[in-house]
């Protein structure tokens, strides 16, 4: 019985982490500052693209280029206490008592709705070619509802000989992090753990509950924890398209939606809840542009045949995901319509984009809806030049290191991502560095004033901005 196979083990004091990104990182740091463990081992590939994070790790140095407030120096106090290291060695998760799983789960074609497990198949094979009785197997990735249960369980047991529920735990315990708060989130957030049975459960529980400050353990089943992460997520996808399709709706009738968003928010009471979020030029990132697809294929999978839903009508949850991805799209026309405003033709104008990646003051840039804008502008002929304080180079897209290099001669500039560093710029400066007289500034954050652009004589186009975005020229 696994019951017995972990008294034998006793206490969990060594942990395993395996994926040295957003989520495994601080996993990691804060495992190994709390007294209750021996030893963490972070596991990350040794591979041409991300094998330098070992030698940083194990420097105390984070890899992560964001703002995340504490973990550099929370990954220095514990690689000099010698209670976190990084390796590409995996064999050493057979010294462990727990080991968890933080590897992506992208989609390589959201149509088919089949999601791409290659990478965490991977690690999985790693653990389970390591796996010893009594040891504890948490998958933290998010995942399609019935992986835990289903082809993670069985790939673990056909590598190890073993058995789950029987000689070792499982369970699935999703992250639950934001960049830029990943360290405060960890601690603060309640932890949904889900063990293939109780007793999986009560172990992972052990596992989570030390790094926990706020935060507490919320057990339930495997496949419901994995429909509770990719449905919070698709929730958030969905709010987030409803505050963006009511910006394009305010738009066409020449309003602000940011005078609609304030009076909606503003009744308040019993019965009453509302989570009016912003609207803005697109949703990036590694989660909420997937975990509907997630939740779509766990339905297809597991309630096959047993869905009672409207007949012929799409879902909810996909037309949002779809109304979200469409918004690059909406900024391209945008800026079209200010630069045809402005005499100009798309083909040879320099645009100047302000933001690479997806999420304010982070350099993040999974899924950012900048590189579909960018493609469509370079498919018109425009030159377009990428400013972005956080991120310094990525794969086929130059970055210009000075945000005057990008907007000097530039026909357009187009604020992407809500830096702090573009909340301030300084108008009259952007004008006389473009050089022309009507430049176009386009705003897909609500960053700026947009009467200080219009009397400088800049053609301004703003999301959710009817109100202004058909405003006179001023010469």
């Amino acid at each position: 019985m696994l019951s017995d196979e972990l008294k034998k083990r006793g206490p969990i004091r060594k942990i395993g982490v395996i994926g040295m990104g957003y989520v495994g990182i601080p996993a990691a740091a804060l495992f190994a500052d709390s007294p209750v463990f021996e030893n963490v081992f972070g596991f990350q590939r040794d591979s041409p693209s991300s094998g330098y994070k070992i030698a940083m790790l194990n420097r105390g140095e984070s890899p992560l280029k964001g703002e995340e407030p504490g973990l550099e120096e929370l990954l220095q106090k514990v690689t000099a206490a010698k209670k976190f290291s990084c390796t590409s060695d995996f064999s050493r998760i057979r010294e462990l008592d727990a080991v968890t799983l933080s590897i992506q789960t992208p989609f390589l074609n959201k149509e088919d709705l089949l999601p791409d497990f290659s990478a965490l198949m991977e690690g999985i094979r790693h653990v389970g070619k390591n796996l010893s009785p009594g040891m504890l197997v948490v998958l933290e990735s998010t995942i399609t509802p019935g992986t835990t249960t289903g082809i993670a369980r069985e790939a673990l047991e056909s590598e190890s000989g073993l058995e789950a529920g029987t000689d070792f735990a499982l369970a699935h315990a999703p992250e639950r992090v934001m960049v830029g708060r990943l360290l405060r989130n960890i601690r603060e957030h309640d932890r949904i753990v889900g063990g293939i049975d109780e007793t999986s459960t009560r172990r992972a529980s052990e596992l989570y509950s030390p790094v926990l400050t706020t935060g507490k353990v919320i057990p339930m089943t495997a496949t419901a924890a994995e429909v509770t992460k990719t449905a919070e997520n698709t929730f958030r996808d969905l709010q987030i398209a409803a505050i963006n399709e009511l910006a394009l709706y305010c738009e066409a009738m020449g309003i602000n939606v940011y005078d609609v968003r304030t009076g909606i928010d503003s009744l308040k009471g019993e019965g009453i809840t509302r989570a009016m979020l912003w609207p803005g030029a697109g949703v990036g990132g590694h989660c909420l542009t997937k975990d509907t697809y997630h939740l779509e294929r766990g339905v297809q999978v597991l309630g096959r045949g047993t869905l009672d839903y409207l007949k012929g009508e799409p879902s909810l949850y996909v037309l949002a995901r779809h109304i979200n991805d469409f918004m690059p799209t909406h900024m391209f026309r945008l800026t079209l319509d200010a630069l045809k405003r402005a005499g100009r033709k798309p083909k040879g104008a320099k645009i100047a984009l302000l933001g690479w990646s997806f999420l304010s003051n982070s350099d993040d840039t999974r899924n950012t809806p900048s590189e579909p804008y960018r493609d469509a502008l370079i498919a018109e002929g425009a030159q377009v030049a990428v400013h972005d304080p956080y991120v310094a180079e990525y794969p086929g897209v130059p970055i210009v290191p000075f945000i005057e290099d990008a907007v000097k001669e530039a026909d357009a500039i187009v604020i992407f991502a809500g830096h702090h560093q573009y909340k301030n710029l300084d108008a009259p400066y952007l004008r006389n560095l473009t050089g022309k007289r009507h430049p176009v500034i386009v705003d897909g954050r609500n960053m700026l004033d947009p009467d200080t652009y219009i009397g400088l004589g800049f053609i301004y186009k703003g999301i959710g901005r009817g109100d202004k975005n058909g405003h006179a020229v001023v010469d």
